[in-house]
């Protein structure tokens, strides 16, 4: 126990770990830098074309679900490829389409509203067809490139570059849109090629082979797998329930504005407090990784997000909301590390690309479909009583789900038990 306590850099003297993590970072900050500018340049381009602030806003939110529905309907198409094909020929690909997508952004940047608008939709739209191979293909990629002893830690590093890119990634977008419109997309461009050149470069173990081929049987296959295997089941749908009940991130800048009466600024400040929280415990989790009571873990991480969501729809100062959202974000975090590395070590080599899938729609959901909610709860209940009632509702669904599931309640390890 005393060695946990040392931070450690060990898992990154695996060289197919270090080159994929670098990989995944770069192309992460590069999708954090396209969706920032890309976000302001719709809504200029709406504002310029004559949109209200509802109507602009309303056109970023559509931007949102044209990524979100090929996404959805492609995504188990998506699972099963990655356990049919080359995992990491399809990661490099869909990195490259990325880019391709980054560069044409970058060309048409300085184009009229008339043009920006559909071309931006297009590319909400393409980046969602991507997004349904590219996911499952990582995630099942990753425990091909570590001891399976040391797969938790490689998660939990893996969260960790995320969440810095989560908090860099947009600083750097805003600072990059100010020198003109393409530069942004084509920083983004460039970081993409040298992602898709290590991926490409990466020599990882073959993968299992997959008995039947047929693409219908494997998504079948991995639908059954999932129903039957409790602790995934119960791991994916509880992500599922309590962001869709608690995630509020689309109502930060009516808060911002109207409740805590402060700026553009301080919006900026509450939307990276939980990158901050989310960063924070990912570098613990990295170097202290958890071992034994995970399933406490994940249920309690996930009751306190709910009270974290409680004091942010109640809190009228500004420092204390951005102190919830970036407790509700380290928790968060401690939910996604113990899901992730449940889901991966209880689910075959064979299986874990179609499972992946399985995992990333309910995350991709739980998302979109929160920030629906929130905001149709938010026009019944006004804000703050919508924020406060989706977080009793996160506490009271952790609670059942330890009812329903409670094999994964009493997970005592990660592996699975016989």
């Amino acid at each position: 126990m005393a060695s946990l306590r040392i931070p450690s850099l060990d898992i990154f003297r695996h060289r197919l770990f270090a080159q994929y993590w670098a990989g995944r970072w770069l192309a992460t900050m590069a999708v954090q830098i396209q969706a920032t500018a890309m976000g302001w340049q719709m809504y200029d381009a709406a504002r310029a074309e004559g949109a209200s602030i509802a109507e602009g806003a309303f056109m970023l939110g559509l931007v949102g679900l044209a990524q979100f529905l090929p996404l959805l309907v492609l995504s188990l198409f998506g699972g099963q490829a990655a356990d049919r094909y080359n995992r990491r020929l399809i990661l490099t690909a869909c990195i490259i389409a990325k880019a391709a997508i980054m560069l044409g952004l970058a060309v048409v940047a300085n184009a009229p509203p008339a043009i920006i608008i559909p071309v931006i939709f297009a590319a909400a739209a393409t980046a969602g067809i991507i997004n349904a191979f590219m996911p499952p293909a990582a995630s099942a990629l990753l425990p091909m490139l570590v001891p399976r002893a040391e797969l938790p830690q490689g998660i939990a590093w893996s969260s960790l570059a995320f969440q810095s890119s989560l908090i860099i990634g947009p600083a750097i977008g805003g600072l990059l849109y100010g020198l003109g419109a393409p530069v942004p997309y084509f920083t983004a461009f460039a970081l993409l090629l040298i992602s898709a050149a290590l991926m490409f470069m990466l020599k990882p173990p073959a993968q299992e082979p997959v008995k039947d081929a047929r693409t219908i049987g494997m998504i079948m296959d991995g639908l059954r797998y999932v129903w039957a295997n409790k602790i995934v089941l119960g791991a994916i749908s509880l992500d599922l329930v309590v962001v869709l009940l608690a995630g509020a991130v689309a109502l930060l800048p009516v808060f911002a504005r109207d409740i805590l009466h402060a700026g553009p600024g301080e919006l900026g400040v509450l939307r990276s407090a939980m990158g901050v929280g989310a960063a924070a415990v990912a570098l613990w989790l990295a170097v202290t990784p958890l071992r034994r009571r995970v399933g406490l873990w994940m249920f309690g991480s996930t009751i306190v997000f709910g009270l974290a969501t409680i004091v942010f729809g109640l809190s009228q100062s500004l420092w204390l909301t951005a102190a919830a959202l970036a407790v509700a974000g380290g928790v968060d975090m401690i939910s996604v590390y113990v899901r992730q590395t449940l889901i991966q070590l209880n689910t075959p080599d064979a299986m874990r690309g179609r499972v992946a899938a399985v995992s990333f729609v309910f995350i991709s959901a739980s998302n979109e479909l929160g920030d629906f909610e929130a905001g149709l709860m938010a026009r019944i209940f006004g804000p703050v009583l919508a924020v406060t009632i989706g977080g009793v509702g996160a506490v009271i669904a952790s609670a059942g789900w330890m009812r329903l599931f409670p094999g994964l309640a009493k997970a005592d390890g990660f592996e699975p038990v016989a």
